[in-house]
Parts: C-alpha cells; structure tokens; sequence
C-alpha cells in the first residue's frame, strides 16, 4: 500500500510530471500534448501492421523482442532461462515485474509505468506483488481488437512510421498495406537500409546475399555497375511505396575514395570469394555509400547515418541468440575527419541529400554540430540534422544534452524530433516523454527570462519539433495535418 502523500509530495506520474514550472506546463498541455506523431525510424514488423496482428498475452506484446528489457533483467541477475529460454508468458513477466523496482533511475521505470497508464489504464506501480493484478488487467484488453497492431498506433495517435528494411525484402506487407490502408489509418512506409551490402567480413554471406538482392532487383550482379544497377532499383521500388530514408548502421564512417576501375577490380575480387584487405574493405563501402547518397539526393530522400554502435560484443551469446538481442554497445572511434571527407565529397558534385546525423557515443555531439553547419546550403531549412538522442542516450539527461547542443552550434527550432528506435508497439510513450523534456527545457528558458513569454512563438516552436519539421522534411506520402 502506498504512503500518504503529504502537501509537498507530488504524485507518481502525475499530470505535470517533467514539468518543473508555470511555462513548462503550459507548453506541455496547450501545445505539445495533442500534435500526432510521425515515428520515422522503428524496427516494427510490417506484416504485423498490415494485418493489425493481435497480441497473445501481455508478456509476448511488451517482453518479446525488447532488448532494451532483457539487458536491463539479466543486470537484476534474471537467468536467461526466463528471457529468452521460452515463448514470453506468466514467468518472463514476473521476472520484468521483480527486476522494475531495481530500475530507478533508468528511462525504463518510467517507460513501463506510462506504458501501463496511456494504454491500460492501470497506475498501480509495477512490482512483484503486483504482477498477478497487473497481469491479468493487461491480459483482459491486450487480447481484444482494439489492442490489435494497427489499433494501438492509432490509440496514440501516429500518423506515420517508417519501418527498417532490407533492399532484398520483398515488400509485400507494405504493398498489401497501401492497398487497403482507409484514411485515418497510421501511413507505413519501409526505409531502405542496405547494410548488408557492406557486409564483407563473411563473404559467404555476403555473396549469399547479393544473389537474394539480384533477384529481388531482377539484375544479374555479376560487376560492380550491377550491383549498384540493382541497389537503384530497389530504391525506386521503395520510393514508390513511399519511401523518404535511407538509414545506415556504421561503427564510424568511411572515407577511402579510389578510381572506377579499383572498385570495380575490388567487387570482381571479392565476388570470386577472395578476403579483401581492411583498406580494400573501406573503398567498397565508402563507394557504395556515396552511391546510395546520389540515389537519395535524386528522389529527394534524407539519408541516416547511425555511427558508433559496436554490435554483438558477446560473441558466446550472439552465437546462441543472434544480433539485436541486448550485447550492443558505444563505440568510441573518431568520426569527425572521415565524415566531413564522406559528406564533402557528395557536396562537392551538387548530390549531398538530407542528412541526419546520429552517434551513439554522446561526446560526438559537437563534432555533429559543427559539421552539420559547414553543410547546411539553404536549399531547405535543417537540411542537415543533428539525430535525436538515440538507443542509450534516450533519456531525460541524454535528451536535454542532445537538444541544448543543437540550440548552441545550430537550430533547434528546426529539429526534426523523436524516434522510437523500437520494435515494441507499446513504446509510443515514448514521444510524450521526449515532448515533457522539451516543453521543461524550452519552458524553463521562459520562466528564468532567458526568452521572452511568447506562448505563440514557441509554443508553435514545439509543435514543429514535436510532428510539424519530421512532416516537412521527410514529405511521406498520405500524411495529413
């Protein structure tokens, strides 16, 4: 049972909760609160969103495929029996339930309780005693229609997301979606990520790889023009269903530029299974980048660039679970020089497209900063952005250090906001938490005198960065004010 609260105790969550002042609410509740969200970089299934999949049981529609969760429960000394040993039910969410008193803290306490209020209405904390309660609450509306995929996008109010998709994915859920999506219904569109076109250290895989990518394009990649013949041809298959991004996992960018005819020599090598050298590695990729940022500037795409994310470092466990299963972490290798070099060699032939720059490592964010602005051309406002704080730094500190970098060496009133990062259909909270920490921030500058209390200006300044800027500069195609 919960204490009294006396006078000066606020309530768990409450409505102002992240607000710390008059101007902070105000901005929250009249301005930020109601704008719809555009969800521009996710990992959710297509097929569920196309067939508004339901959910099993609570644990499978929040546990299943949460790595942030599941790293977060072995540090509570969960075995990994109970997380990823079963299908998720009863006994994967009583281990959530008795590692979430542990998270103070962390983004994730917060998270799950406003997870449990926006949808389920429940505003009990989440413990172990609480879970069989809890459990059988979430249970009772999880398995209805109205919790089905699509259902709960609509419920908070998405109007778009943009899902991560391989070049060599067939696309059919995002076909058979367009088709039959009625208005009102949450837009989907893939995002063209071809990471695995990269991927040279296996090439076997790799190989593997480009023969499943020819088939998808219908082009024989038998030389380097074909496989760029190929790459392009899904980008217009993308495009054509909608499609405004291209995105990119890298530890650090590339910058090592070599003659036509190196490249072509280096593929040819390759393609007959012979290791590249490291050097020979990072001319391909970094040609093959410059290539998907052409095809992004001639369909007016934004390209993303995710630098400094070291996958897989457990390698006993990725050999059991495979990637994206919480064994990820920061990376700290230098990006500036290869970086300004990769966007500058773009710039110099008139074809860099929209970027947006993201490093997992928060002490990149001046390097970002300053980049960004030796390459805005005023061809759009914010062409160049710096990414939101993202997958480790998505918290109330990471966030108000990424924002108050971008207010120092760029605009922040340009910023094109949040993301999800995620593949679990009930974290859209997450976009209230990041519009509080904004309208604190902004708000707080307004109660010390720092700006002026001009409700209209930055209350307008809010809603841009909370759905308006992402609207505008990704320009996805069916989405409505």
């Amino acid at each position: 049972m919960l204490p009294t609260l006396d006078v000066h105790m606020k309530p768990f969550l409450h409505a102002d909760f992240l607000l710390p002042d008059a101007c902070a609410q105000q901005l929250f509740h009249d301005y930020a609160a109601s704008m719809p969200i555009i969800d521009y970089h996710c990992h959710l299934p297509p097929a569920d969103i196309a067939s508004n999949a339901g959910f099993k049981n609570m644990a499978h529609a929040w546990l299943g495929g949460d790595h942030y969760k599941w790293r977060a429960m072995r540090s509570n000394g969960v075995p990994e029996a109970d997380i990823t040993g079963h299908e998720p039910d009863y006994q994967t969410f009583l281990a959530w339930a008795r590692t979430v008193p542990h998270l103070v803290g962390n983004p994730l306490y917060h998270w799950t309780h406003l997870e449990l209020q926006r949808y389920f209405g429940i505003h009990e904390p989440l413990n172990e005693r609480s879970a069989p309660m809890i459990w059988e609450a979430c249970n009772a509306q999880i398995t209805t229609p109205e919790f089905g995929a699509r259902s709960l996008l609509m419920r908070m109010n998405v109007r778009a997301v943009g899902t991560t998709d391989d070049p060599a994915d067939t696309l059919e859920h995002h076909t058979a979606y367009a088709a039959k999506r009625q208005p009102g219904e949450p837009v989907m569109v893939p995002s063209f990520r071809p990471d695995r076109a990269l991927a040279t250290d296996d090439l076997l895989v790799w190989n593997a790889y480009l023969e499943r990518l020819g088939s998808a394009a219908d082009v024989v990649i038998d030389s380097y023009p074909a496989l760029i013949r190929a790459l392009d041809q899904r980008h217009q298959a993308f495009h054509e269903l909608g499609a405004r991004a291209s995105d990119h996992g890298l530890v650090g960018p590339f910058a090592s530029f070599a003659p036509k005819a190196a490249i072509h020599a280096i593929f040819d090598r390759m393609r007959a299974g012979l290791a590249p050298t490291e050097e020979d590695a990072t001319i391909y990729k970094t040609a093959v980048l410059l290539e998907v940022g052409r095809m992004n500037f001639k369909r007016g795409w934004a390209m993303q660039l995710h630098l400094a994310a070291m996958r897989n470092q457990n390698s006993a466990m990725f050999a059991k679970l495979g990637p994206d299963t919480g064994f990820d972490a920061v990376g700290d290798e230098p990006i500036a020089q290869k970086l300004a070099a990769f966007m500058s060699a773009l710039q110099s032939e008139g074809q860099l497209p929209k970027t947006i720059l993201y490093s997992l490592n928060p002490n990149h964010l001046e390097v970002l900063g300053t980049l960004m602005g030796c390459f805005q051309d005023g061809s759009s406002p914010g062409k160049i952005q710096m990414g939101s704080a993202w997958w480790f730094n998505d918290h109330i500190e990471g966030m108000r250090r990424q924002m108050v970098s971008l207010a120092n060496l760029g605009l922040l009133s340009r910023f094109v906001g949040m993301l999800t990062d995620s593949r679990s259909f009930l974290s859209f909270p997450r976009h209230e938490y990041f519009r509080r920490v904004l309208c604190g921030l902004v708000g707080g500058w307004m109660q010390a005198g720092e700006i002026p209390p001009d409700f209209d200006t930055f209350g307008a300044m809010v809603q841009d960065i909370s759905y308006r800027n992402a609207k505008h500069y990704f320009a996805i195609p069916g989405v409505v004010d």
